[in-house]
């Protein structure tokens, strides 16, 4: 055994002592739960502004809010903002579970399912395709995304903090999630209140959102 055999090498020496000065270095690091959070909020609040910025609430919302299907609007995408951000929180942490969140999304899931059941079997064959097409089906392509602009960005901001293993995942969840903070906000102007229509250009325009939000997540995060 030469005398050298039992010393640490000077690469391990180095190292330890890089780790060691780093650990110095680093403050504690903010809970990436608060900064979620944050962004939340700052999303939500840039959303408001862009929708007031562009349109306004139908004129008849007081009344129209008390009926079920003026609500299934906000029973659909309100859940699905709150569950998207609960398991863009898990996304951002490697290894993390997901929680009961991805159950919350598939209930949403579930409710648009019944509701779009529920239209189809109480109203004529005749009606279906009116219904679905509705009167601002392009408007609704248009504006959601346009509102979920503001919130999109927040959240690409918000994920850069964490460590997303998968950032185009990341980016899409982050676009689902501000897609829906949009569409219940656009819900409040939109006088198509028809299950079928909500179910077909709500999720199209949410797949608008979570297409660029893929994309935003492989450039920056």
């Amino acid at each position: 055994m030469t005398p050298d055999e039992n010393m640490p090498s000077r690469s391990a020496i180095g190292t330890d002592r890089l780790i060691e000065v780093l650990a110095k270095d680093a403050g504690a690091p903010r809970p990436f739960g608060s900064i979620l959070l944050v962004a939340a909020a700052l999303g939500v609040a840039s959303a408001a502004a862009s929708y007031l910025a562009m349109l306004q609430p139908r004129p008849d919302i007081d009344v129209v809010v008390r009926t079920l299907r003026v609500l299934f609007k906000f029973i659909v995408t309100v859940p699905l903002a709150v569950g998207m951000i609960g398991l863009l929180d898990r996304i951002a942490r490697p290894a993390a579970p997901h929680g009961f969140w991805p159950w919350l999304l598939g209930g949403v899931g579930a409710v648009l399912a019944v509701g779009v059941g529920t239209e189809l079997a109480m109203s004529p064959p005749a009606e279906w395709a009116a219904r679905l097409v509705g009167h601002n089906a392009r408007y609704c392509l248009m504006f959601i995304p346009l509102i979920a602009i503001g919130p999109l960005a927040c959240f690409i901001a918000a994920l850069r903090q964490g460590m997303p293993a998968r950032p185009g995942l990341a980016g899409a969840a982050a676009g689902i999630a501000s897609s829906a903070i949009a569409a219940a906000l656009y819900a409040t102007h939109c006088p198509d209140d028809s299950p079928l229509f909500v179910a077909t250009w709500y999720t199209l325009a949410t797949c608008i959102v979570a297409a660029c939000g893929f994309i935003a997540g492989r450039r920056f995060l």
